[in-house]
């Protein structure tokens, strides 16, 4: 089942996605205040077993193409992203693997959807790609085990973790970096059931223009999703509708030689098993 986010005058609303159109369900807060039972309704709808004007008051179905797609999560979620979490990435850096997590956060408001244009700030050369699987959780997680943690994903999605690289130096925490205007391009949500785990191994890819920079696996994730949501559970409550963005591949422009980076006019798509591809545009600081 795939969820989106439609924008609604100033609120967002979740909806299951059926073909090529999508049935909107209710407002994003009450979708994650009530998981469980909208989860299900929203079930019924992609099956085909209700009508959706016996499951939400929202009962208009619409093409796709004419809703606006904004990230399906809401807008209190706590955005936690993965750093070096590939071995190859982290070898081919100069941090080096690390023995524990690397964590860091984004705001929500960097936040963006597939076709959204994505511009380069006005002190940088260009973006770095970053192809990754972000996981949605479903359930409120205070000091649970690995286990646990991994069961209570709600979903995953196709995530492009946009890096303004110089920010990124200018200090040792990484916020500045990874939290550029619109830098975080977010997929449609593909539930746990469709998409499997990720230690199943779905393959990852990142093309420039057209042309293959990453090719990676989930399977070489160094820290585990079940593992990360449960180490971090021990220091806050993880709540519905957080995210955990799982890190990226080797092959990022910054260690090329030269370094290579996005820049206005260049289109990189990211493609993931199960989950579907993320295309991105890349445009000038003008259009922030």
């Amino acid at each position: 089942m795939k969820l989106i986010g439609l924008r609604e005058g100033r609120d967002t609303v979740v909806g299951v996605v059926v073909g090529e159109r999508v049935a909107p369900l209710t407002e994003v807060r009450e979708f994650y205040g009530e998981l469980e039972a909208w989860v299900t309704r929203a079930a019924e709808v992609s099956s085909g077993e209700s009508p959706l004007a016996d499951v939400s008051p929202l009962a208009d179905v619409r093409p796709l193409a004419d809703v606006t797609q904004v990230p399906p999560i809401p807008p209190s979620a706590r955005v936690l992203c993965l750093g070096l979490n590939y071995r190859a990435h982290a070898e081919e850096g100069v941090y080096g693997v690390p023995d524990q997590p690397t964590l860091f956060g984004r705001w929500t408001a960097s936040l963006s959807v597939g076709d959204v244009p994505v511009p380069v700030p006005a002190n940088e050369p260009g973006l770095d790609w970053e192809g990754e699987v972000a996981a949605v959780v479903g359930a409120p997680l205070a000091d649970v085990d690995p286990v646990t943690a991994e069961s209570a994903v709600l979903g995953y999605a196709v995530f492009n973790d946009l890096t303004a690289r110089t920010a990124q130096k200018l200090t040792a925490q990484w916020t500045l970096g990874k939290n550029a205007d619109r830098s975080g391009p977010m997929g449609p949500l593909v539930t746990a059931d469709e998409a499997g785990r990720l230690s199943d191994g779905l393959r990852l890819t990142t093309r420039v223009n057209g042309e293959l920079v990453q090719e990676g696996n989930t399977r070489d994730l160094i820290f585990p999703v079940g593992e990360v949501l449960s180490l971090a559970s021990r220091t806050f409550t993880l709540q519905p509708g957080d995210v955990l963005v799982t890190g990226t591949p080797s092959g990022v422009g910054y260690t090329r030689t030269p370094p290579r980076f996005l820049t206005p006019g260049d289109v990189v798509e990211v493609t993931v098993d199960r989950l579907g591809t993320l295309r991105t545009p890349v445009v000038g600081a003008e259009q922030r």
